[in-house]
């Protein structure tokens, strides 16, 4: 690929407010040329996610297949594998819910020896792809009613990136997510707590003793979720990573 190419490449990317356009552009060429490479940059340089137009998102190591429409995992949400793989103990039963793509059932797939493993999300979309990248059974449903009963009081590792954004503040997101990712991935009502507040409260049922829920948060939202851990009977705490920019949710059964 000659470097004439790249460097209109790169120009045709950065017009478009591509912040890392020289990395854009690296990637986009390896995964095409020619008109097919002309027919990925006009998606991108039309404000598509990169990793939608990819077809894939890297997330702790793996590449995670991602398709239009469906939302894309941030590198925050990897704090709540690392600390999944430090509570878990040897050959937990783990659950992602509300996976979207599966990166966190992925993730902790390759990272640890599962006894068993179950991913469920309320957007056909996301389960049609979370079956691409999940090695464990994928189901489709609202939260907990979309698991197999036989999971009550077993899980050990409850891991869960909820829609997080209050609905007010979805317009100032990145059109890149406000126009390209489902809403209902996104916006997490009023104060941006009530899919968190639900999972929270249904939490204690499905756990085994000594289980863990884990939630991705912000450090604003943090306390308000504490709490409401604490009032379903949980042993709650937040942690936090710097590197990630990233807060969320530890909560303990028993």
């Amino acid at each position: 690929m000659s470097v004439d190419v790249e460097t209109v490449l790169v120009t045709r990317l950065r017009a478009a407010g591509c912040v890392f356009a020289e990395d854009e552009a690296r990637l986009l060429l390896e995964a095409a040329s020619g008109p097919e490479l002309d027919a990925l940059t006009a998606r991108r340089v039309a404000g598509e996610p990169l990793e939608q137009v990819l077809g894939w998102a890297g997330f702790r190591g793996l590449r995670i297949h991602v398709e239009p429409g469906v939302f894309v995992p941030r590198r925050r949400t990897e704090l709540l594998v690392e600390e999944a793989v430090r509570l878990a103990p040897p050959r937990p039963v783990v659950v992602d819910l509300c996976c979207g793509s599966g990166a966190l059932g992925a993730a902790l797939a390759a990272e640890l020896d599962l006894a068993e493993l179950h991913a469920a999300d309320l957007d056909p979309a996301a389960v049609r792809c979370a079956r691409r990248n999940v090695p464990g059974e994928v189901h489709e449903g609202d939260l907990y009613e979309a698991l197999p009963a036989e999971l009550r009081g077993r899980v050990d590792l409850l891991v869960v990136n909820v829609p997080y954004v209050p609905t007010d503040a979805v317009v100032l997101m990145p059109p890149e997510a406000r126009l390209h990712e489902p809403q209902l991935a996104l916006d997490g009502g009023a104060d941006g707590l009530d899919i968190a507040r639900r999972v929270v409260a249904g939490a204690p049922d499905w756990l085994a003793p000594c289980g863990h829920l884990l939630i991705e948060t912000s450090e604003r939202q943090a306390p308000a979720l504490v709490q409401a851990a604490t009032g379903a009977g949980l042993t709650a705490r937040t942690v936090t990573s710097e590197e990630l920019d990233a807060t969320a949710l530890v909560a303990r059964r028993g």
